[in-house]
């Protein structure tokens, strides 16, 4: 699948875009993007670890699975096919 990075995530993996990785969900794809890229990637798709409840996503990205937002899909449990196109931004402020 193609996963497309943007902004500060571009900076952090240091690519535009990747299909070099797979996953059967969101949360198993971000697991394993997680794991190539390191530490500051993690720290920013991922929630701190709670203890006794499922890793959650942080507020600081935006995740789309073919132009969709996760939330309006199944969220991290949202499945994934081998043709898809996964689009992960920070979420940005402004006024």
């Amino acid at each position: 699948m193609k996963v497309k990075f943007f902004a500060l995530l571009r900076d952090i993996t240091r690519v535009k875009e990747t299909v070099d990785f797979t996953g059967g969900t969101v949360l198993e794809l971000l697991e394993n993007l997680c794991s190539h890229y390191g530490k500051r990637l993690t720290e920013w798709i991922f929630a701190p670890p709670a203890v006794g409840k499922k890793r959650e996503l942080s507020g600081n990205v935006i995740i789309l699975v073919n132009g969709r937002a996760i939330e309006h899909l199944a969220g991290i449990e949202t499945p994934l096919k081998q043709d898809d196109e996964v689009a992960i931004f920070p979420r940005m402020a402004g006024g």
